[in-house]
């Protein structure tokens, strides 16, 4: 019996130790596959670089294939996006460089005006970085693909038609008539989407100033296929049924056949003699212009400016228009501020003059400062990218060669190292102040600038005096969370009722 009863313990001993050891070797396997799998980017993309590994910003590159982009989505998905760049602030202090992983590619993201500045200006170092959904969305020859030769070139040829002073003046006439009679409409439909109000009345303006249409079947089609489109730019590149990339490329497709068919139409008008028949818009402009060699621009360039400029020229007005009436509807003292100087603008204007002059609007000092504070708080863009053309030492640190480089716009707008309570609305701080380069990037920087930034905010300013004239908002749900991609907005798209006042 004794033998037996030692025999009995040294058998469950002999168990124990066997799930001891399983289980030490289960859990070796697990660390060794954590270790594997946290540090495989940087074996990947760090240990190539020989020494310049070591001279990496700081910071991590997440997991293989994801990245950080996980963190990213979490935060951008939450009411405090900005935890995503607090993050590496806190563990890794405010150097205002930091490397990691982001859309796909190894990456520095930029975070302080110096960090920006340098890399949106330096077009000998960076070039275009977007993620390739962006590229194949809006086309290899839009202006965020080309190189800087060929961008200096569009730029230069499609400049004067959009934001140039005599375009400007023409276009006052028509975004005041749809502006004023959008408002009149909207105050008699009860509850409205207001975003998706205004998005509409911006694609119209956007349309016929391109391409001279007004046909409201032509625009709903269209404006529904730019929404496809946009929901796709920011997604992963998966071309699979059910993904949202897969839907953006069906809309692009589309939109392609619709700008090739007005292509083909124009081109026979003009060869048929009649072209000069009607106004000129942006589309004859494009079809005309030639650079000084007599070069002219081929159906692939029309198309792909086009569909960008369309897109952008909707898109960011639309929602700074939402949101800076928004901000003024929350602060009676500012409304009643840029009410009175609009009110003023009227009393000074003859009586025989019909409509808004550009030298009116010019005078609108403080409708401007509301409308910068609005673009600085909102930051409808919130990074623009650009990818190493060479290894390229900033402060110290190497960005080396074919990494993506992100310029995070946000986090410049709500640094409150350089502007005060940055969260808060308050269109007095732009008085008598002149921003520090890059520290406000609306409409990003250097030789890339946004093309259609005169017109986007002639855009916002018309529809403003309008508004505080005539109108007040009433949102349903003034606490309505947001949604923060693409861009910031409501989640019920600004629910609202539009009251005339006058």
């Amino acid at each position: 019996m004794v033998f037996f009863g030692v025999g009995l313990v040294l058998g469950n001993l002999g168990s124990m130790w066997t799930v001891i050891l399983g289980a030490a070797s289960f859990l070796g396997v697990a660390l060794a596959l954590k270790w594997v799998l946290q540090n495989a980017n940087w074996w990947l993309y760090e240990t190539k670089l020989g020494e310049n590994q070591y001279s990496l910003p700081p910071g991590h590159l997440g997991l293989p294939f994801i990245g950080n982009m996980w963190s990213f989505l979490i935060a951008f998905k939450s009411s405090h996006p900005e935890t995503f760049i607090d993050s590496f602030v806190s563990r890794y202090g405010k150097t205002g460089i930091y490397k990691a992983f982001m859309f796909g590619f190894p990456s520095i993201i930029c975070t302080v005006p110096e960090t920006c500045k340098r890399v949106l200006t330096d077009d000998d170092a960076f070039k275009p970085g977007w993620p390739d959904s962006t590229v194949e969305l809006m086309g290899r020859k839009s202006f965020v693909s080309i190189s800087f030769e060929e961008h200096k070139r569009l730029r230069k040829l499609t400049a004067a038609p959009v934001n140039g002073h005599e375009a400007l003046s023409l276009y006052i006439p028509y975004i005041e008539e749809i502006v004023i009679s959008s408002l009149e409409k909207w105050s008699t439909m009860g509850d409205i989407e207001f975003l998706t109000q205004v998005r509409k009345l911006t694609f119209r303006i956007i349309m016929y100033i391109f391409l001279s249409s007004e046909s409201e079947s032509a625009m709903e089609a269209l404006e529904k296929e730019y929404t496809a489109v946009n929901h796709g730019v920011r997604a992963m590149a998966i071309n699979i049924p059910g993904f949202a990339y897969h839907k953006a490329l069906k809309a692009r497709k589309n939109l392609v056949a619709i700008f090739q068919s007005i292509v083909n139409e124009r081109r026979a008008q003009k060869k048929a003699g009649n072209f000069s028949k009607k106004k000129k818009d942006m589309m004859d402009a494009l079809l005309e212009v030639e650079d000084e060699e007599g070069n002219k621009l081929t159906d692939e360039d029309i198309i792909d400016i086009l569909i960008m400029y369309l897109n952008a020229g909707h898109e960011s007005s639309g929602h700074t228009i939402m949101w800076a009436t928004t901000f003024l509807q929350r602060h009676p003292e500012y409304f009643q501020k840029a009410k009175a100087e609009q009110e003023a603008i009227l009393k000074r204007r003859p009586p025989t003059q019909k409509g808004m002059t550009l030298k009116e609007y010019r005078e609108m000092e403080y409708l401007s400062n509301v409308i910068d504070e609005t673009l600085r708080v909102v930051s409808f863009s919130l990074m623009v990218f650009r990818e190493a053309k060479k290894d390229v030492n900033i402060n110290g640190y190497i960005i080396p060669k074919g990494w993506r480089v992100l310029t995070w716009f946000r986090s410049v707008h709500l640094d409150s190292e350089i502007y005060d309570n940055p969260l808060e609305f308050k269109p007095e701080r732009w008085e008598n102040y002149t921003p520090k380069p890059a520290t406000f990037l609306p409409f990003g920087a250097g030789s890339r600038l946004c093309p259609g930034n005169d017109l986007a905010k002639l855009e916002i300013g018309i529809f403003l005096h309008h508004f505080l004239l005539n109108y007040k908002l009433e949102r349903l749900n003034p606490d309505c969370p947001l949604n923060h991609l693409p861009h910031p907005r409501p989640k019920d798209n600004c629910l609202a009722r539009i009251r005339k006042t006058a």
